[in-house]
């Protein structure tokens, strides 16, 4: 019944419709824009490299660009180098007392760490758009070459190209951030992601019926498709409510008992973050290989190195696994700090039952986040490792594998959460003025 009168207020209340709509309004400039191509280009000849490369981290990024990428367009590089400045800018924060002191003064310098961080984006957009333009200056297809007239005109065009298109889609996932719905640059990915999966559908039916994927594979890809989406949201959706007690404080004449709360650890801290780097990181000597042209005449060890790093190979999946536990711990130890969160709860007059405050209490919760950690490991490791063999074996698109899903599933639980947040609000603010209204009457 709460559900119903919370949804049954999307009506009226105007402000989320407006956020709503210019959420729509953004996504769909972005994906316009995935269709706008990089000059330059010869068409013919990149479908045939796409179709080539499809496997390696030129496909893996093509999913995360909503396709732009594979056609090369002003998006190509979509928000990429925001997200790995924000990551390097996280890891300072760790490392320099300067930057450190920085987050701890507030709203001023999370702005100022935000400039940094556009521009360590511009720096990363130029050297990846910079590579980019070499890399297709150098590939040919069967047609002929990638680029239509090479030279240092066209380097410079596709730097200034693709690094304008990155900066413009930072912008727009702020503008969704502040006057739409949801994370901005979440969403920009989220709707990259949805926009080619009627795309991935097709390929996969079209596989059943020429006979490369028997119908019954379909149907099990469709079943795991959404036991694992189920399982992502239990997980996403579950906490480790650590009991916090405050103590009874005498405020004048009068006592006022001790307040009970609680403190939520989630089971994924990290999110999405250990996959995409772990798949970066394993995808990108097979994609320079690929590149690199590796045949017949080169060197025996190097050959050997790129065949055990194919998809679906044991040794590649035992070095995915250990990537993803890897980040997953270090990611966590960076967003969440014990000490410092002991040290607020202390200060603020909190403990947590049967823990003395201070260390112990640090230690205590760095033991419970570790048991958490190693869980959501696990857990992101089953979800991604189970769509990696499939698409080695059986060729599925990137968009029905783990790390795909795993965005999907996060980023719409998210927008929901604040569609419901605003509606609360809404009705909230509803029954105050009702209220007031009621005691003006009287």
């Amino acid at each position: 019944m709460a559900d119903q009168n919370i949804f049954g207020t999307f009506g009226k209340a105007k402000e989320l419709r407006q956020r709503i709509l210019f959420t729509l309004g953004a996504l769909i400039i972005y994906r316009l824009g995935t269709y706008i191509p990089v000059p330059g280009i010869n068409p013919t000849v990149l479908n045939e490299i796409v179709n080539q490369t499809s496997g390696g981290v030129l496909g893996m990024f093509n999913m995360f660009s909503g396709g732009a990428l594979g056609r090369m367009t002003i998006f190509a590089l979509t928000i990429i180098p925001y997200i790995s400045a924000s990551i390097i800018m996280q890891l300072m924060t760790s490392l320099s007392p300067q930057i450190a002191q920085l987050k701890k003064e507030g709203e001023s310098g999370r702005q100022i760490i935000n400039q940094y961080t556009r521009y360590l984006t511009v720096l990363l957009a130029t050297v990846q758009a910079w590579g980019f333009a070499v890399a297709l200056e150098s590939t040919s297809g069967a047609s002929g070459s990638l680029v239509l007239n090479a030279g240092i005109y066209f380097k410079i065009t596709t730097v200034v190209t693709l690094v304008g298109g990155v900066m413009f889609l930072l912008w727009l996932g702020e503008q969704i951030t502040e006057r739409g719905l949801g994370n901005g640059v979440s969403l920009i990915i989220f709707s990259g992601i949805v926009a080619e999966l009627p795309r991935a559908l097709a390929q996969i039916l079209e596989q059943g019926r020429t006979g490369a994927i028997s119908p019954i594979l379909i149907i099990i890809i469709f079943v795991l498709a959404i036991a694992v989406i189920a399982f992502i949201v239990f997980i996403e959706r579950s906490q480790r409510k650590i009991i916090v007690q405050y103590p009874k404080r005498q405020v004048g004449n009068k006592i006022f008992s001790g307040d009970s709360s609680h403190l939520p650890l989630k089971i994924n801290v990290p999110g999405v973050i250990p996959p995409i780097f772990a798949s970066a990181l394993l995808l990108l000597p097979t994609s320079v290989s690929s590149f690199a042209g590796i045949g017949s005449d080169s060197p025996d060890w190097l050959i050997t190195v790129n065949s055990l790093l194919g998809r679906g190979q044991p040794i590649y999946l035992a070095i995915y696994i250990g990537l993803i536990v890897f980040f997953a711990f270090f990611y966590t130890a960076i967003v969440f700090n014990p000490d410092e969160t002991a040290e607020n709860l202390k200060r603020n007059g909190g403990f947590v039952p049967g823990i003395r405050p201070g260390p112990p209490t640090a230690d205590y919760l760095d033991f419970v986040l570790t048991r958490l950690t190693a869980i959501g490991a696990l857990y992101l490791s089953a979800v991604c490792i189970l769509p990696e063999i499939l698409i080695s074996k059986y060729s599925i698109p990137f968009y029905f594998g783990g790390t795909s899903l795993l965005i999907v599933v996060t980023v719409a639980i998210d927008t929901v959460t604040q569609a419901q947040s605003h509606m609360l609000a809404h009705q909230y603010s509803g029954l105050i003025k009702k209220r007031r209204l009621g005691g003006y009457s009287r």
